[in-house]
């Protein structure tokens, strides 16, 4: 069981040197005694000690994302190809690093290297950052002597993933905004602009075309009810976040329900067959068993019906089955990925082949991203259009048969 990391905090000190001179600083220890026991060895006798202060406002900054551990273990991987010691590699890194959250994770486990912790068990102390094919990757490459190579691999894999998972956020990302900008616009209308005009064609005596009384209903009914509505949204979507968590089958259900999408279906199909082939490749390349690597790739599936799958797959391989075989059962892959395996099995050849599917249906799920932006943009602004254009004219239309009575 991994021990508790060493929380180290930045000190801010003032003392005299040799030659009773007055200086001050700041110095990075665990605690206020160990900072002036540093400081007495540096032939500075300390007046005053303080843990610097944090600010009032944000905390220690923004939260550590996926992205920033990609960037670390390329730049990681960098340092030591070219020959720096893992330590110093680390210092230089998180000199570089503009996040206080990331810096002080860099710093821990640069102390852990330090003191004589391996790579692979100090990344184990955060598991929140560093998931378990991450770690096992780097304790491959440190019982085998190429760190370097191993962390180089790694990297490719991690700025591999954050592509693909920036692709498919890129395609949701401009609807999901343009939906939630219509919502707004359209309560605001509702709310502020309706009952106006619904004072206006009370004074006017005769009856009110359908389709005003129609969007005059709805208003009454948003007025009352609209932050109860608002709950009701944010407890639905926190309910389905919770249960795809907690239950198996919802998140079966839900995983099943995105592949048969029209369209975006297309894009998890094949965004998942490109993390399973990247996945697989990376970890055979690193010379992990394939059973185990199958284990790692069912945790990075991001699907539960392909993760179910590849389990199965695992299952199959353990039992003599082969490779190709076991993926074929399951009939969810296609047809290009059994070849490339089949070829790799026969060739031995198989981690090469992986990565050549991988990066197939890596361009194809960004050539599918940029079709489904294009498509969605027009078709979006045609319902936008016609939510905010048929709630002016449905105001306007009592005005305008006014007029023509008139």
């Amino acid at each position: 069981m991994a021990t508790s990391a060493i929380k180290y905090d930045i000190f801010t000190w003032s003392g005299t040197d040799k030659t009773g001179t007055t200086s001050k600083g700041e110095i990075e220890a665990a605690s206020q005694a160990m900072a002036k026991a540093q400081l007495r060895q540096q032939g500075i006798k300390p007046k005053t000690v303080r843990r610097k202060a944090q600010p009032l406002f944000g905390g220690k900054g923004k939260a550590i994302k996926a992205a920033d551990i990609a960037i670390f273990t390329r730049q990681l991987a960098t340092m030591l190809k070219a020959g720096v010691p893992l330590v110093q590699g680390f210092e230089i890194v998180e000199e570089g690093i503009e996040k206080p959250r990331m810096a002080e994770l860099i710093r821990s486990i640069k102390h852990d290297v330090a003191s004589g912790s391996g790579l692979a068990p100090s990344l184990e102390k955060y598991p929140r950052h560093f998931d378990d094919l991450f770690c096992s990757l780097v304790g491959s490459g440190e019982d085998s002597g190429t760190l370097e190579v191993m962390l180089d691999r790694v990297a490719t894999y991690k700025e591999k993933t954050e592509q693909l998972k920036a692709k498919i956020k890129k395609a949701m990302t401009y609807p999901i905004a343009v939906v939630c900008v219509a919502l707004i616009v359209c309560g605001i209308l509702l709310i502020k602009v309706v009952p106006v005009f619904a004072n206006t064609f009370q004074n006017f005596g005769s009856e009110l075309p359908a389709f005003t009384q129609f969007v005059m209903n709805i208003s009454d009914f948003v007025i009352a009810w609209w932050f109860v509505m608002l709950i009701g949204i944010i407890a639905i979507v926190f309910a389905i976040r919770e249960f795809k968590l907690r239950s198996v089958k919802f998140a079966e259900f839900i995983d099943k329900a995105a592949l048969r999408i029209p369209v975006v279906g297309g894009i998890v199909h094949d965004a998942v067959v490109a993390r399973f082939s990247r996945t697989l490749s990376t970890t055979f390349a690193a010379g992990v068993p394939l059973v185990d690597a199958l284990n790692s790739t069912a945790g990075a599936a991001g699907n539960s019906v392909y993760a179910k799958a590849i389990r199965r797959i695992r299952d199959d391989v353990t039992t003599g089955s082969t490779l190709y075989n076991s993926i074929k059962s399951t009939g969810l892959f296609p047809n290009m990925l059994l070849q490339m395996v089949s070829i790799g099995e026969e060739s031995g050849s198989l981690d090469e082949m992986l990565d050549k599917v991988a990066t197939h249906y890596e361009d194809a799920v960004d050539n599918a991203v940029d079709s489904l932006s294009s498509l969605m943009e027009p078709i979006i602004m045609s319902v936008l259009g016609v939510l905010v254009g048929g709630l002016m004219i449905a105001m306007y239309l009592p005005i305008f048969m006014l007029g023509s009575v008139i």
